[in-house]
């Protein structure tokens, strides 16, 4: 795992090695530059395999082509032994060296070719072409800024803007999507003309200018002649599969487990691939309707791992909160980083890799807004009176803290009901609604903005209800927040976070899968939990969806207000006239005097003026 970074057009020695210095955190093993002409690449490595050997760049056995590399590649020995069948000379054992022999191979198609999680840049010295390219889902982030003649690149923002021809503006676009999503959806970031490369796409510069393309879309064409217990049967093998080349280090491999069901079947076939004990990482709250520790611990005990368990106590969350622009150089409103990154660090000082359960939620429909929409299909047939009835009743429910408290689903769910099913899906788990922006926004936001421009590329009107939320989910909650959440918090730790889920044969596997069997009447993944029924008990297939939320709300009428407080101060607020502070104050007064919950709105906004304040300083 590793942060890279590098320009082409021109550029110094030492602008190279502040872009690489910048993410240190990515890479805290070994540095290593390659400076030819005007084109620099640099690379952070933080070392998993062939410790000694591994060192980056990789070159080409003439030199005329050399890689720097962010990830794992896990089919590497299948390929490696290929590639000496044919004659080329590999210096080490590590999973990066075999790219730049594959690229001399087939430089427009190598990387179809590569399972893993990955991020890379290769320059063609023969070709003079700079090529890059993300993985199929996006778990490794890849950022670049183009300009006349010349092009950045590097794993995270902060890296770009080490370099001296990269400004730092404000995208007040990204700015408005980040209000309702509460991330960036690619391919914008929070800084004009710093863009993200999409997940499953290269990009290519060279003297004709910048290309982009896409090497791999993920088509549902579910398969109709297959038993359940057929389906049980491939999707275990699969998963099995998956952890076991996922295992592949030099160290040993830990994962987080929060006692639900995607966590402990990872852990459950970890324990049976692992060559040793598997050490288990769970971080509670004191809190009961947010804490999953005890779950947890009747899991790993169950499965007899070495299990590490912490709380994250509010006045540690604010220790971590102060500290998130370190983290995240773009916002994130998604408060559970935090938590995130507080067990991180704690798996660090056992571990250098952990496996990780996301994706499992988007591929088998896993997540509660799932029969939801399907509920709210059917409620848009009734009469209109009665659903005024029914939203005049939910805001007269009393205000609950408590996570996914009943009046905070009743009153999302209802606001939403009349707005299309994707967007209803997005608005349901995101942030800011049109009108609550339109009354949070000042001069400096006003116009038209095209909020929803992420979602058009992925709606598919001609797949079932299911299958259209779970694309939606794929492709921009998925990689835009939650594997953008653990890539930050993990690497903030110099931990490498794996995800067998997004392993491609479990994902194009799950995309032959009927939707019936992943949303079956009103249960959830319903699939995995057959599959899984031999290998843990019923209350924990059965165990509610829960998420990895904090106490954000009670926290910021508490031990978090003074931090609220000082970053919405009104001489803040009007700077570039972008927020209402008349308007902020009120979302403020409500949420502290209980009468209304805020949470969302107001760690959105928070987290977007800490941001600004670290990052675009007056």
């Amino acid at each position: 795992m590793c942060g890279i970074a590098g320009f082409v057009g021109g550029g110094e020695r030492r602008t190279l090695e502040r872009m690489t210095q910048a993410l240190v955190h990515r890479g805290p093993d070994q540095a290593g530059h390659c400076l030819v002409g005007g084109v620099g690449l640099g690379v952070r490595r933080l070392a998993i395999l062939d410790v000694p050997g591994g060192r980056q760049p990789f070159f080409s056995e003439d030199g005329r082509v050399v890689a720097v590399f962010n990830g794992e590649i896990f089919n590497h020995q299948e390929l490696r032994e290929g590639l000496l069948r044919r004659g080329h000379r590999l210096e080490t054992t590590t999973d990066g060296e075999v790219l730049v022999h594959l690229y001399e191979e087939e430089p427009d198609s190598f990387l179809e070719r590569l399972e893993g999680m990955f991020a890379l840049a290769v320059w063609d010295a023969r070709r003079a072409r700079l090529l890059l390219a993300r993985d199929r889902l996006g778990i490794k982030p890849l950022h670049y800024w183009a300009g006349p003649g010349s092009l950045v690149f590097g794993s995270q923002i902060r890296a770009l803007l080490e370099h001296p021809s990269v400004p730092r503006r404000l995208d007040r676009q990204a700015l408005d999507q980040y209000l309702t999503f509460e991330s960036v959806p690619a391919p914008r970031t929070i800084l004009a003309g710093i863009h993200k490369l999409p997940p499953a796409h290269w990009l290519t510069w060279d003297a004709s200018g910048v290309r982009l393309g896409r090497y791999w879309n993920l088509e549902l064409r579910p398969w109709r002649g297959l038993a359940l217990r057929d389906w049980e049967e491939l999707l275990l093998a699969a998963l099995r599969g998956s952890v076991r080349r996922h295992l592949g280090a030099d160290f040993p491999v830990g994962v987080f487990l929060s006692g639900g069901l995607d966590s402990s079947t990872l852990t459950a076939l970890m324990t049976q691939e692992a060559a040793g004990p598997v050490q288990t990482f769970t971080m509670g709250f004191s809190e009961a309707s947010f804490d999953e520790s005890g779950p947890a611990r009747r899991v790993a005990r169950l499965l007899g791992t070495r299990h590490h368990e912490g709380i994250l106590s509010a006045r540690r969350c604010l220790d971590l909160v102060q500290g998130l622009p370190e983290v995240l150089d773009e916002p994130l409103g998604d408060a559970s980083v935090v938590p995130t990154w507080s067990l991180a660090r704690m798996a660090r000082q056992e571990v250098k890799v952990v496996l990780s359960g996301e994706g499992a939620d988007e591929l088998l429909a896993g997540y509660p807004t799932y029969p939801a929409a399907h509920l709210a299909e059917w409620l848009r047939r009734l009469p209109r009176p009665w659903l005024e009835v029914a939203r005049r009743w939910a805001a007269r429910l009393p205000v609950s803290t408590r996570n996914w408290s009943l009046d905070f689903r009743i009153r999302r769910f209802l606001g939403f009901l009349d707005e299309p099913p994707e967007r209803r899906h997005v608005l349901w788990a995101g942030s800011f609604s049109e009108g609550e922006k339109a009354r949070l926004y000042g001069p400096g936001m006003a116009g038209g903005w095209e909020t929803f421009e992420p979602l058009e590329a992925f709606l598919r009107p001609g797949l079932d209800l299911t299958s259209r939320l779970g694309m939606t989910d794929l492709n921009l909650y998925l990689p835009e927040d939650l594997l953008l959440k653990l890539d930050r918090a993990s690497m903030a730790a110099s931990l490498e976070a794996r995800v067998p889920f997004l392993d491609r044969e479990v994902v194009e596997l799950l995309a032959r899968v009927p939707a019936e069997l992943k949303l079956n009447g009103w249960t959830t993944k319903y699939l995995l939990k057959r599959a899984t029924r031999h290998l843990l008990p019923t209350q924990v297939r059965r165990k509610p969806k829960k998420g990895f939320g904090m106490p954000v709300a009670r926290w910021l009428q508490g031990p978090l207000r003074l931090w609220l407080e000082d970053l919405l101060r009104p001489q803040d607020l009007v700077r570039d006239d972008l927020f209402s502070p008349h308007e902020v104050r009120r979302l403020v007064d409500e949420h502290m005097a209980g009468r209304a919950d805020h949470r969302k709105l107001l760690w959105t906004l928070a987290i977007f003026l800490q941001w600004r304040r670290a990052w675009l300083p007056p």
